[in-house]
């Protein structure tokens, strides 16, 4: 039965999209940007939604972005350097205390 509903849904946005329905959405040619992790579960998704709209984050967001702009700078980074490999190291140390937090 899912199946069918599927079915109609994907033909109703394809005929909006042939009808030029979507063309003028704000946001319309920029990309999407998804702030949630997608390997996170909805529930723990939706408590740190909560606590981002108050103003607050649990530890692991600022060290997830820290993650991500740790391995930026280290993509941009000359491989097997000095700082590269103090870089790396740091990574290392905060995956493993991202995945600690995770048991706690």
């Amino acid at each position: 039965m899912n199946a069918v509903f599927d079915l109609l849904a994907e033909q109703r946005i394809l005929e909006a999209v042939r009808n030029g329905d979507f063309d003028h959405l704000p946001g319309a040619g920029r990309p999407l940007v998804f702030e949630d992790e997608p390997f996170v579960s909805p529930e723990q998704r939706m408590a740190n939604h909560i606590l981002r709209n108050a103003g607050f984050a649990p530890p692991e967001i600022g060290l997830r972005r820290e993650i991500a702009r740790l391995r930026a700078e280290i993509a941009g980074l000359e491989e097997g350097g000095e700082p590269w490999r103090a870089k790396r190291r740091r990574l290392a140390e905060m995956i493993v205390q991202l995945q600690e937090m995770g048991r706690g």
